[in-house]
């Protein structure tokens, strides 16, 4: 079966990750780990037997085969990476807060945004609570939604804690945008414990049209169909109804591809883009676009 090439910018723990997924997908050929240094991330693409580079984007840039491109940077890098990539016509898939393009969630939006060339992958407690609101809000309404994700400290890298601002911003921003709600708010919270936590989200809406039946529908659907691309992820406690206000809770356990089945807030981010990534590729196979 003809595959789409794919090149991931950034070699460390996500990038290896997402490399592990795209080598298990049926429509993505994993064709370029791109870095700056000779990390163990290179080494450990270049002993799969897939090309590598040390000399940022430029190599990349040159190679017309590759599609599409996963950016597992940081948001200033990909502020700059984003126009060379457009240029050379590859598809971006940003999986750091830069938000250059729109917001995906793929549960909720992919269809509207597929064909577009930056796409944002919000951020790891985005992916998980966004699709919640957007399932109370399409039942019942929402005036405004507050979602708190809580980690693993042992998850959070350099890069997570670099951008928890631009979490906050990036994950409030799509709950409106995105999951329908009037205000949002998100807040983070990384938990030292040992053993490590898995990802717990409490997804707080005040609704416009209680109806506790009609919200636990929607959201039992909605985990569902999230669990087509993130097996891992499972309702903790099923909506509650008090009044006007919402309160449920999910959590997510990793594949541990690469990361520790802890890391289900990694673990999303990648499991959504590998979605999002592999929706591109179908589109592009059916115009014709092969390797």
């Amino acid at each position: 079966m003809d595959r789409i090439k794919v090149a991931i910018i950034g070699p460390g723990n996500i990038g290896s990750d997402l490399m592990y997924k795209v080598m298990r997908s049926k429509y993505l050929q994993m064709e370029m780990m791109v870095g700056i240094v000779e990390s163990e991330g290179i080494k450990r693409a270049a002993s799969k037997g897939i090309k590598t580079t040390i000399e940022g984007i430029k190599p990349l840039l040159e190679e017309e085969e590759i599609r599409i491109v996963f950016d597992a940077t940081g948001a200033k890098p990909h502020l700059q990476h984003a126009p060379l990539l457009k240029e050379a016509g590859k598809i971006a898939l940003d999986l750091t807060p830069a938000a250059v393009g729109p917001y995906v969630v793929p549960s909720v939006n992919l269809d509207s945004v597929s064909d577009l060339p930056n796409l944002n992958m919000v951020t790891c407690g985005g992916q998980a609570t966004v699709p919640i609101v957007y399932a109370v809000k399409r039942a019942a309404g929402a005036r405004y939604a507050e979602i708190v994700a809580a980690l693993s400290s042992k998850s959070a890298g350099p890069g997570t804690r670099q951008n928890i601002d631009e979490f906050t911003q990036t994950t409030a921003k799509a709950i409106c945008t995105v999951g329908g709600a009037q205000k949002g708010k998100a807040i983070i919270i990384l938990n030292p414990a040992d053993p490590p936590i898995m990802m717990t989200n409490t997804i707080y809406v005040q609704v416009e049209n209680p109806d506790e039946r009609a919200i636990r529908e929607s959201v039992d659907r909605m985990v569902k169909e999230i669990q087509t691309y993130v097996a891992g992820y499972r309702l903790r406690v099923p909506p509650i109804l008090d009044g006007d206000k919402v309160t449920t809770i999910v959590e997510v356990e990793g594949a541990g591809d690469f990361l520790p089945k802890y890391s289900g807030n990694l673990d999303i981010m990648n499991s959504a883009a590998i979605a999002v990534a592999e929706k591109i590729a179908q589109r592009l196979l059916g115009e014709g676009v092969m390797e």
